[in-house]
């Protein structure tokens, strides 16, 4: 006699099992709202360096701002002299033969 009738309400096993939670949230948002990978849009990298690099810019500009104005005058002195001492050294190491 075989006792096969249990097997028919087990579920199937997904093949490919996510490793990350948020892979497998994807997985689940993608099959629910029917879409495929194909359709997904996909970023190229030059795109993410070109906007990474502008907001990079931009917190540049207000960190140099802010950084002047909480810094003492001797502070700044302090940095002045040692951005020149290596400029100067730049100039040096490139004009020696």
């Amino acid at each position: 006699m075989l006792r096969w009738w249990h097997t028919e309400s087990m579920p199937k096993r997904i093949s490919k099992q996510p490793s990350d939670i948020n892979q497998a949230a994807f997985q689940m948002v993608r099959q629910l709202t029917n879409t495929d990978a194909a359709s997904i849009p996909r970023v190229k990298q030059s795109d993410i360096s070109r906007v990474m690099a502008a907001m990079g810019r931009r917190g540049g500009k207000i960190g140099g701002k802010r950084r002047l104005t909480t810094m003492t005058s001797e502070q700044r002195r302090e940095v002045a002299q040692k951005a020149a001492q290596t400029r100067w050294a730049k100039v040096s190491e490139a004009s020696k033969p």
